[in-house]
């Protein structure tokens, strides 16, 4: 199945009197991936300032920018037109090619322990992981199961800047907070994980020209001789329902908006998103920005 969707997302700080000036970084605009190209991309800033576009290390789309002059408030607005496919379960590699030296090397920074990934299930049973009979796609799945029974969605249980461990130790979190979980689990049993930040439409049932409050949504991705998007909130792997924006080791490569700033105490303005599903067949929907 294939979807084309308009998506808006905005984000932004207040400051508790005036910024003298700011440096800033969004990760918001989605990139062409083989199951999801991307037609249409816009980023403004308020207030109005010269932004800088690159690629970082991951393959992030990174829009830079500072403001020289004093501002009270800095408003981040991101509109994209994306259309995005399902995608079929590859063949996966044996464990023996998956363990190989070269493909450890390969992917050491995808098999490293982070202090966002550090968790200890010690004392808990993991699922029944004979890995050597079972493929790597069941084991990734396995332990998304594992993981969603045993930390529940929570809202607001947590915060932005907590880890897989605080999230494991109270058994509640967010999307973030079960994606870190996962990534620490799958990366303990050798296999490649990263970190996928992006946007998830929320209806099974597509609506067509319809604008439905859509979600900011963390999930991964494993390698097993191809990267392989799993939803392990959802129970279920990458869909065309999932935009992809930013990938990364964990949440501190894919931050939406990060930055520096000279000036008294800030606080987030709240993060909106917005999305509109079309049929690919209708291609009288696509905006013009």
């Amino acid at each position: 199945m294939t979807l084309l969707m308009s998506v808006r997302h905005h984000t932004g700080f207040t400051y508790d009197g005036v910024a003298k000036s700011s440096y800033n970084e969004a990760r918001m605009t989605p990139i062409t991936t083989a199951t999801q190209r991307v037609h249409e991309s816009r980023l403004s800033v308020s207030p109005l300032t010269v932004i800088d576009t690159y690629r970082d290390y991951f393959g992030t789309i990174v829009s830079s920018f500072d403001l020289q002059e004093p501002h009270q408030r800095l408003d981040v607005e991101a509109r994209s037109f994306v259309e995005c496919e399902d995608a079929t379960l590859p063949n996966a590699l044996s464990w023996r090619e998956l363990m190989s030296e070269a493909r450890r090397d390969e992917f050491a920074e995808y098999l490293a322990t982070s202090a966002r990934t550090r968790v200890d299930v010690e004392g808990f049973s993991l699922p029944e992981l004979d890995v050597a009979q079972r493929s790597v796609h069941d084991v990734a799945e396995a332990i998304a199961d594992f993981v969603r029974q045993e930390v529940h969605y929570v809202p607001g249980s947590t915060t932005v800047s907590s880890t897989a461990q605080e999230a494991w130790a109270r058994r509640q979190g967010v999307c973030q907070d079960l994606t870190h979980v996962t990534l620490g689990l799958l990366r303990g049993v050798g296999v490649p994980a990263r970190y996928v930040s992006g946007y998830l439409y929320p209806h099974r049932a597509e609506i067509n020209g319809v604008a439905v409050e859509g979600q900011s949504h963390a999930w991964i991705e494993y390698f097993c001789g191809a990267w392989v998007g799993i939803d392990p909130t959802n129970g279920l792997h990458k869909t065309e329902r999932h935009v992809v924006v930013a990938r990364g080791r964990d949440y501190d490569d894919v931050a939406p908006l990060k930055g520096v700033y000279e000036g008294p105490r800030s606080s987030m303005l709240g993060v909106v998103v917005e999305m509109v599903a079309h049929s690919a067949e209708d291609e009288r929907v696509r905006p013009s920005y």
